[in-house]
């Protein structure tokens, strides 16, 4: 009985949890389909006429290009970083060598810089190599920002694989490659997965360093483009803006929930 009640317990705790989170999100869906009028009088009710042109006004007015733009960047830098760190991880946590503790220890000491603290520096930088303007350089100065923890975490997971699988490997003739890419990479796509959806979820709502580096309208990420909707007077359509700038962080999250989940439970149990 004692189970059960506290079976009960958190089950409504959950379900209470599960509303607190979806309800807002429900709220700006159905207020992107209202007018300005219906927004302030009756910003509970559902709207008496649903404007779907709320979303195609949005995305003419600039959303569209904003979303490309941050699809873009922000697949490259995710993609960039998490291979990088594929690569860091597996000699800092399998291997020896002599440096390997200065180099973790350069690793993680990005983890101590501030991106507000380079900004002037990398600013820069950027203009020295020419990229001012570019996506190039919003893609690889957050894939650089993301590498000290996301490696910090696969090194974490790959010290907990068996080091008996790559003795095994050895005595089959296979190189330290091959059991990185065939032994190694596949046990660690749970991490891998968590560490991807974390620097998505970063790279995606930047805004200091999109807004700084990039100039050109047709460059400008949605963070920026967010902020350049401000002066609007119609808050419906800066709504609607908003839910189509989240749908592909949605989309990221629904199609690595698992692989996501595993990772966070990974190496809770041994054996």
């Amino acid at each position: 009985m004692r189970k059960t009640v506290l079976r009960v317990i958190a089950y409504i705790l959950f379900i209470a949890f599960a509303i607190i989170i979806i309800l807002p999100l429900v709220w700006m869906i159905i207020t992107g389909f209202k007018t300005n009028q219906e927004l302030f009088l009756s910003p509970f009710a559902l709207p008496k006429q649903w404007h779907w042109e709320n979303y195609t006004d949005a995305w003419s007015m600039g959303i569209g290009v904003y979303l490309s733009n941050s699809v873009i960047i922000t697949v490259a830098a995710t993609a960039l970083s998490t291979f990088v760190c594929c690569l860091a991880a597996y000699p800092l946590a399998r291997l020896q060598f002599k440096s390997k503790k200065l180099w973790i220890y350069l690793i993680l000491g990005g983890l101590m810089l501030a991106p507000q603290s380079s900004v002037i520096s990398l600013f820069k930088m950027v203009r020295i190599a020419g990229l001012y303007d570019t996506r190039t350089s919003l893609i690889l100065i957050n894939a650089a920002f993301r590498i000290p923890f996301a490696t910090f975490l696969i090194m974490t997971f790959y010290k907990s694989i068996s080091y008996s699988l790559d003795e095994s490997a050895y005595i089959d003739g296979a190189s330290t490659w091959q059991i990185f890419r065939k032994i190694i990479v596949p046990l660690s796509k749970p991490i891998i997965a968590s560490c991807a959806i974390v620097s998505f979820r970063a790279v995606w709502n930047e805004l200091m360093f999109a807004n700084i580096m990039l100039q050109s309208t047709d460059k400008k990420t949605v963070p920026v483009g967010l902020m350049n909707f401000q002066g609007m007077t119609n808050w419906t359509l800066v709504v609607a803006s908003m839910v189509i700038a989240s749908l592909p962080l949605v989309i990221a999250f629904l199609l690595l929930q698992k692989q996501f989940v595993r990772g966070l439970t990974a190496g809770s149990v041994k054996g």
